[in-house]
This record gives C-alpha cells, sequence and structure tokens, in this order.
C-alpha cells in the first residue's frame, strides 16, 4: 500500500515538473489585452513628447547628433563593416546571434586576428545556439592571436529551464565611437543584394554618435552575464562622442528582454502602433502577431492609416513560422491590413517606418519568441530624411513582392489551410 502511495507521490510531482516546464517553454507575456489610450499622435522630429514616453515606457533614450547610414543587404553592410573593424585602434566589441562557416565567417576572423595582433582589445560574443556551427578550430584560432570569444548562455543541465531564452541581439561597436545592429549574421547568405534566392534580403545601420554608447552598453550587460566583467572606463565608452550643439540626427538604441508582466518589447510595438496616423510600414520576416497586435494593427487600418506589413515567402529558413504567420491573413486582411510576401528570397529584414518620422531597425520581429524570450534591440530613428528613404526602401521591396488578396487568398487549398492551423498551435514556441 506505502508503495503505491509512494508511486502515485512520484508520478504526480513528475506530471506537475513536466507541467510547468510545457508552460515555460510555450509562454507568452502575462498581461491582460494591451490598450493604448487615448491613442497617441506620432511626433514631428523635434517634438519632444514622444520621445520621453517612449523612454519612460521602454528605457530608449534619443539622443542628437548622430551619422546614421541605412545598409541594407550584404552588399553594403559588409564593405562598411570591414573598413570599420580594420581602422580600429583601441577596442573592438562584437555580439552577433547566428553564424556558419564560409567566406563571411573567415573573413571576420583575418580582420580580428590582424587587429588583436595590432593590439586592439578584441571581444567577441557569440549566442551559444545560434553559433553552434562554428568550428571549434575558427574560435581557437582567435584565441591563439589574443581575441577573447566567449559563447553566450551555453546549453547545459543546470540551464535547461532557460534554454529558450536567447540573445538575438546584433551589437558591433568600433573604438567605442561607431555602431552596428540590424538583422545580419556571420553567414554567406548574408551576402549579395537580396533579389536573388542564395541572397537573404536584410536592413541593417551604422551609427557614428551618442547612440553607438548604447549599443555599447547591450553588449557590456550580455559580456557581463557570461564572463562577470563589467566593462567600463575610456576605451569602451569615451567621455566625447558628439560636441553638444553639433545637431545630426537623433536616435537611440531600443532594448528589451524576458521578464515578468508585459515586455518593453510590447511596449514598443504598441506605442510604434498606435502613434501613426497616415502610414504604418513593417517588414518582419517572423510575422505572427498574438491577439494584442493583431487587434492594434486592425484599430489603425480602421482610424485610416495605410497599413502595409511585407513579410517573407515559401522561401524562409522556418517554414512553420510562415504556415502559422498565414494562419492570421484572413483576419487582417478583412480588417484593411495590406500584407505582401517578398519573392526573390528569404526576407529578413526587421524594420518599421512610423509617418516617415520614426524608424525602427534591428532584429526585433513580430512574434512571440521576440516578445516573449529573447533579448532584442533596434536602432531608433527620429528623423525625416531617414523616414523617407526607408518608406521608399519598402516601396521597392513590395515590388518585388505578391500581395495577398483577400478573395484569392480564401480560395488557397484545404492542405494548405489544414498545414497553417497546425503551425498556428506551434506559434508560442516559434
Amino acid at each position: 500500500m506505502r508503495s503505491r502511495v509512494a508511486l502515485v507521490l512520484v508520478l504526480a510531482a513528475l506530471s506537475f515538473a513536466i507541467g510547468i516546464g510545457v508552460l515555460r517553454f510555450t509562454r507568452s507575456t502575462p498581461r491582460p489585452a494591451m490598450v493604448v489610450a487615448p491613442a497617441i499622435e506620432a511626433p514631428a522630429p523635434d517634438d519632444s513628447i514622444g520621445m520621453r514616453m517612449l523612454e519612460l515606457f521602454t528605457g530608449t533614450r534619443i539622443t542628437a547628433g548622430n551619422t546614421v547610414s541605412v545598409l541594407l543587404n550584404g552588399n553594403a553592410t559588409y564593405s562598411a563593416l570591414w573598413a570599420d573593424l580594420r581602422s580600429a585602434k583601441r577596442t573592438i566589441t562584437l555580439q552577433s546571434y547566428y553564424a556558419l562557416p564560409g567566406a563571411v565567417a573567415d573573413t571576420l576572423s583575418t580582420i580580428l586576428i590582424d587587429r588583436a595582433r595590432a593590439g586592439v582589445r578584441v571581444l567577441v560574443l557569440f549566442d551559444a545556439f545560434g553559433s553552434q556551427a562554428m568550428p571549434r578550430a575558427w574560435r581557437d584560432a582567435l584565441g591563439r592571436a589574443g581575441v577573447r570569444f566567449v559563447l553566450l548562455r551555453r546549453l547545459s543541465w543546470s540551464t535547461l529551464h532557460n534554454a529558450a531564452n536567447r540573445s538575438h541581439v546584433r551589437a558591433i561597436v568600433v573604438d567605442g565611437r561607431i555602431g552596428y545592429t540590424g538583422g545580419f549574421g556571420f553567414a554567406d547568405y548574408w551576402l549579395g543584394d537580396g533579389r536573388r534566392r542564395d541572397q537573404w534580403r536584410e536592413s541593417n545601420v551604422r551609427v557614428d554618435g551618442p547612440a553607438a554608447p548604447a549599443i555599447q552598453s547591450a553588449f557590456a550587460a550580455a559580456w557581463v552575464e557570461a564572463t562577470g566583467e563589467l566593462l567600463t572606463g575610456e576605451d569602451f565608452f569615451p567621455r566625447r562622442v558628439v560636441v553638444p550643439g553639433e545637431g545630426g540626427t537623433q536616435a537611440g538604441l531600443f532594448f528589451s528582454a524576458p521578464t515578468v508582466g508585459n515586455t518593453a518589447a510590447e511596449r514598443f510595438l504598441s506605442l510604434m502602433i498606435a502613434g501613426a496616423r497616415e502610414r504604418l510600414y513593417v517588414s518582419s520576416s517572423y510575422f505572427v502577431p498574438n491577439a494584442d497586435f493583431r487587434r492594434l494593427l486592425k484599430d489603425a487600418a480602421a482610424r485610416g492609416i495605410d497599413v502595409r506589413v511585407l513579410t517573407t515567402s515559401a522561401i524562409t529558413d522556418v517554414t512553420t513560422t510562415w504556415l502559422a504567420g498565414r494562419y492570421y491573413y484572413e483576419d487582417l486582411l478583412a480588417a484593411g491590413v495590406r500584407i505582401f510576401e517578398y519573392q526573390p528570397a528569404m526576407m529578413h529584414a526587421k524594420t518599421m517606418v512610423v509617418d516617415g518620422v520614426w524608424t525602427s531597425i534591428g532584429s526585433l520581429n513580430f512574434d512571440n519568441r521576440s516578445l516573449a524570450f529573447n533579448d532584442e534591440a533596434s536602432l531608433v530613428v527620429v528623423d525625416t530624411s531617414i523616414g523617407a528613404h526607408m518608406e521608399a526602401v519598402f516601396r521597392d521591396d513590395i515590388g518585388y513582392s505578391r500581395e495577398m488578396i483577400r478573395a484569392e487568398f480564401r480560395s488557397r487549398p484545404w492542405w494548405m489551410r489544414a498545414r497553417e492551423m497546425a503551425a498556428m498551435l506551434l506559434a508560442r514556441v516559434l
């Protein structure tokens, strides 16, 4: 009798533990439906109210005096990045989520080894999951040259409960002054112009000015987590990044991490959507909006906002995510949201443009993983010239895309609907 009772207790405890584990790995952000009230008016670039709200709700501090360059695809990104890395005199800090062996990784290694041998302090931080394909020999070569290479959030028995929490951040800073972020990694399919099947479509950004130390701080937070070493001093955070009153572009780094309750990522997306008064252009490679964000997008369309979403097509690296997002197309299309699927290649960009004034370029996707599980970062730019440029980029992209027309979409075969429904059931873990 006692053994039966003991067995029942053990099974009950095991069932409870399994249930807790399932809930942890399928969680969304626990909060009631998010409502932005009253509606927020998207401010002009010189209006501090919107920037102040963004800082208070998400910790994103917008500062003037920056030089911002939008870098499209590998053709523009790597040439600029390689040149800046080669110019480093004191420090290079580089954080990335994804890497694969190939020409891009080899070029990166060659440059970092050269700079380390020249006396530059080089710190490299790769997410342990996203870079698991990189061979040990590649990492060891960096180490022998004096590069400090660290894997962030290694998987082990003691950390399995946090295995889903990855750092999706891209943060590269040269001499504490020039910063890069976006959605790119160090793999050969980011090479090219984004118009061919084997060349991913990507948007990245370079910033020279006071927003660069914010990118540095994102790296420093991950570095101290991985190593216990808190980076300080002028080599990493120069005293004089820009002369006060120089003008320049207003920009700042948005950063989000998992937490209890709603996340900075949720508040950020909500503010951006609710702030639109004329146009809202969203590019997201993994577009699986939850009920709250579908409602916010539909509400924006109901207000007469031109809401357009650019996402990937069947040419994708995660087919299940594409299918899960398509499950919600009919609901959004019926409300007036326009959806486009990019045709030439994998569309990996993560950008948002509000009224041609506010622009976000970074790693944040429109899915549960970005909102609830990942560390994410995006550069927020408040500037009409950058906004106009990014709107032109968006319109150019949709010229290479197929628009989802509701009547046509509804006629898709039953087996496609079945696949979408099955994928939707996994939406929280995609």
